[in-house]
């Protein structure tokens, strides 16, 4: 004989286990989550206006990276910041900031360029640096670009089948132009962990990127140093031939004339002298160029905490925003905001 169907009574308590069972499953799963993610903060950027009252624009850390490749490059070529607001709103549109290996017929990158059209090779323009140097190469040819209308000088560059899109990112890249050139101080910061390394992590590897962006000319003008972190000089022999101070190629293949220093082993020191901004901006906006720069990179370069002018960014801390580091904080946090002479920036990588 088939045996009796449970009673009502029973049947609510197996449901109630059941429900139980999918909690507590559902409970120690975001647990889970939290531990791995770092309390469930979302890897992210944010960029706010510099008095922090009007809109603000959210980007990934891919984004990041590569809107703070194309600004370095902007400065590095001394194009005014209205340079770099032009191309950050080309690329939003043209790639959402994101580095393509496709698009329409055989436009590629970030910016959508055609090697058919004698912008450069596949991997020419597949490469951030070299897309956006050659982006102000043919900005720079157009007369009077800084006057004209965002939508109207970028298209001059690129011959868009839709020559008004532009226009719609300003807002979005007038913010980011401001924070990775350095001229508002404090208003970009990411959230989350480190991540995984897309390249070379530890100081080498925020050493090799800075060259990549920046160029070696203007790392050497920072003066940067890097820790050896083995109490060693940088090729191990400790003799300290050059003042003691080996000097090392940026990216691991011979000599160079960037200088290495050695300090924890984990921090890169960018020495932000009053000559280290060639273009004629203010040192402060150097200064936070460099920082900002360094939190964009947070994620792929394995960073765990920048300071500058008295504030520190540290990353995994719910809102990531810049705090004073000490007491002496506000005083030089003042000074870096209205350009004064503010010492160094300070990248510390994770183990």
């Amino acid at each position: 004989m088939p045996e009796p169907s449970p009673s009502p009574k029973r049947r609510g308590r197996l449901l109630r286990f059941g429900a139980a069972c999918v909690v507590l499953s559902a409970v120690t799963g975001y647990v889970v989550v939290q531990y791995v993610t770092g309390g469930g903060v979302k890897p992210g950027c944010r960029v706010v206006s510099a008095d922090g009252t009007g809109p603000a624009y959210e980007f990934t850390p891919e984004q990041a990276v590569n809107a703070a490749t194309i600004t370095a490059v902007g400065t590095g070529r001394n194009m005014p910041e209205r340079a770099v607001t032009i191309a950050l709103a080309t690329a939003i549109q043209e790639s959402a900031l994101r580095n393509l290996d496709h698009g329409d017929r055989d436009s590629l990158g970030l910016f959508q360029q055609r090697p058919s059209m004698g912008w450069g090779t596949a991997a020419e323009v597949t490469d951030p640096a070299y897309a956006a140097n050659e982006f102000y190469e043919h900005l720079a040819k157009v007369r009077g670009y800084a006057e004209l209308p965002l939508t109207v000088a970028a298209q001059r560059v690129q011959r868009s089948g839709y020559p008004e899109a532009y226009a719609k990112h300003e807002p979005d890249a007038t913010l980011l132009a401001a924070a990775l050139t350095g001229s508002a101080a404090a208003t970009l910061t990411c959230e989350g962990r480190a991540g995984t390394a897309v390249a070379a992590a530890g100081p080498d590897g925020v050493r090799a990127a800075l060259v990549r962006d920046f160029g070696r000319d203007a790392l050497q003008q920072a003066g940067a140093e890097v820790s050896a972190g083995d109490g060693k000089n940088a090729d191990g022999d400790g003799d300290g031939g050059d003042g003691g101070k080996d000097a090392v190629a940026a990216d691991g293949a011979g000599a160079s004339d960037v200088p290495v220093a050695e300090t924890s082993g984990r921090t890169v020191t960018l020495p932000v002298a009053r000559d280290s901004a060639p273009d004629g901006r203010p040192v402060a906006a150097r200064g936070w160029q460099l920082a900002h720069w360094a939190v964009a990179n947070a994620s792929a370069l394995r960073i765990e905490s920048v300071s500058y002018a008295g504030r520190e960014w540290v990353a995994g801390t719910s809102g990531s925003t810049w705090r004073p580091r000490d007491a002496g904080g506000a005083a030089a946090a003042e000074a870096g905001g209205a350009g004064g002479d503010t010492g160094s920036v300070r990248i510390v990588t994770a183990r």
